[in-house]
């Protein structure tokens, strides 16, 4: 670690880290408008900024961590040279970034509807992904193609195929436990900390289901400028919560927001 980083990492609780931290890796093409560069050398800026982040993760004992990397809507909303371009740097990624991956004991895996991307891109994915199979440290999840609402539409699919094959639709049993095992997701803990990078303030159809008592973190940092001392700063922030999953505080009510907190107290 860097001496910022070091800075922040000492006011952390050790025993009080996320379980699971989810980003939504977003601003890479304001990134480079403002800089005056093509949307693509925001999009090759970002790959370091993945990069500080996993390491920084990796070192610190973060169980998960979980990348939205490319949805599902890219395919539609992205001129295809953009796309063309996003699946060539994610090949280079992959193939780079292996070595880092054993030095930090990291395992790789994918979220999202792998089947529909190039069978080169999946060729590069499950060679990365089978190299770190025997690591034992933070396990890395990539969403790829991936949208929260075809998720679980895939979840509902599985469901009743598992019911048809063990006797029909009667036997089709749904709560919550069913359908978290038939997520992408299934043997992972639900995330505890979601970051979203360049202060946008909504969750752009990622992990809808997973990220029901997440706390949020909106960093109006831009993607490509994300570091690690940006993601302490995230904990640190998550730390200061009180998660009360719907319940009341330790002095038996709802805590207020601090700046209301604030204002109350200036009344006084």
């Amino acid at each position: 670690m860097d001496r910022k980083e070091t800075d922040v990492y000492l006011r952390l609780d050790p025993g009080r880290l996320p379980q699971h931290i989810a980003i939504i890796m977003d601003g890479n093409g304001r990134w480079a408008r403002r800089r005056h560069m093509p949307r693509v050398a925001g999009h090759r800026a970002g790959v370091t900024a993945v990069r500080s982040t996993v390491e920084t993760a990796a070192r610190i004992g973060i169980p998960a961590l979980t990348l939205y990397a490319f949805s599902e809507e890219n395919w539609k909303k992205r001129p295809k040279t953009e796309v063309d371009f996003l699946m060539r740097l994610l090949c280079r990624y992959l193939k780079a970034e292996v070595k880092t991956f054993e030095a930090n004991n990291i395992r790789l895996k994918y979220i999202g509807r792998q089947h529909e991307l190039p069978d080169s891109v999946q060729r590069e994915m499950a060679e990365a992904s089978d190299a770190t199979l025997k690591n034992t440290g933070m396990l890395l999840t990539l969403a790829l193609n991936y949208s929260a609402r075809s998720e679980i539409v895939d979840a509902f699919r599985s469901l009743a195929e598992a019911a048809a094959r063990n006797g029909g639709l009667s036997h089709m049993e749904v709560d919550e436990q069913a359908i978290s095992e038939h997520l992408y997701t299934r043997g992972l803990p639900d995330p505890d900390l979601v970051i979203r990078t360049s202060g946008e303030m909504r969750l752009s159809n990622f992990l809808l289901w997973q990220l029901a008592y997440a706390e949020i973190y909106v960093t109006q940092t831009l993607w490509p400028d994300f570091r690690g001392v940006q993601l302490l700063e995230g904990i640190e922030e998550y730390q200061k919560r009180d998660r009360r999953y719907g319940g009341l505080g330790q002095d038996g009510h709802a805590p207020q927001h601090k700046s209301l907190r604030a204002h109350a107290e200036a009344k006084r």
